[in-house]
């Protein structure tokens, strides 16, 4: 039985997707169970304990010790999802960045109602910004075109390229409110919050392309707020940043989107 399907998640694009979509299932086997058993529960006591059954109220209470063994059990298998499940994901995924694995570093800032895209180039290193450099149109990051970092940036609006099979740390900033990253099909969703850089990381292990939808309520445009992941093989990957370096030009790539 394929239970992606069957509890209506979209494909699963990273590598990381299979832990949680493990947890989505385990989390609701128990809330299932505990639906089921509530319900039989509340049946069998409109049966047991209605008047015609006990026209006298019986005021001795209950003797029997089985709800209290199915609280222990449910504090029980609650723990052994967090620790068990929760905490080890989250030391990996979340407090363990890949440095060692040839990451693609990149710098997501999010604007009402865009995404501002900043790769660091062939030299590997981030330009410095300043808003006293920024124009709505040509330079919405403010990068500082006197500093030699930033002379061979990419910059992109609402168009995030990676390669497959390398982890890719994405450096999540807000210019104005706040705003969430959301990539459903590579289970990543994190806030972008005004005054401060959030990382997170996935790895790609799929080529195709998807939407970046925001999933912050962000202003009257938030509804079109919506940029596109490109998931590239390595060598078309590197071609594209060829392209898109400052005395080339820009290819969007021919890969399918995931959803066909």
């Amino acid at each position: 039985m394929d239970f992606r399907k069957l509890f209506f998640l979209p494909i699963n694009a990273s590598a990381h997707g299979h832990e949680i979509d493990m947890l989505i299932y385990l989390v609701h086997l128990l809330v299932f169970i505990l639906f089921f058993g509530w319900a039989v529960y509340f049946v069998y006591v409109l049966f047991r304990f209605n008047r015609w059954r006990n026209p006298k109220a019986n005021h001795d209470g209950l003797h029997s010790h089985l709800p209290t063994s199915v609280e222990v059990a449910v504090a029980v298998i609650e723990t052994i999802l967090l620790v068990g499940f929760s905490i080890p994901f989250w030391a990996k995924q979340v407090n363990a960045f890949p440095r060692e694995s040839n990451p693609v570093d990149v710098r997501v800032v999010s604007e009402q109602f865009a995404w501002n895209v900043h790769y660091p180039g062939a030299d590997g290193i981030f330009g410095k910004t300043d808003m006293k450099f920024f124009d709505k149109q040509s330079n919405p990051l403010g990068l500082d075109s006197g500093d030699p970092n930033s002379k061979d940036d990419i910059v992109t609006i609402n168009q995030l390229h990676l390669p497959i099979g390398r982890p890719a740390i994405i450096q999540l900033s807000s210019k104005d409110v706040i705003h969430s990253f959301n990539l459903t099909i590579m289970r990543v969703k994190q806030d972008a919050i005004p005054g401060m850089t959030i990382p997170v990381w996935f790895t790609p292990t799929m080529t195709g392309k998807s939407e970046i939808a925001c999933a912050q309520l962000c202003g009257v445009g938030h509804y079109y707020m919506r940029g596109f992941l490109t998931v590239h093989t390595e060598e078309d990957f590197q071609k594209w940043l060829k392209e898109q370096a400052p005395s080339g030009t820009g290819d969007e790539g021919g890969e399918d989107d995931f959803w066909n």
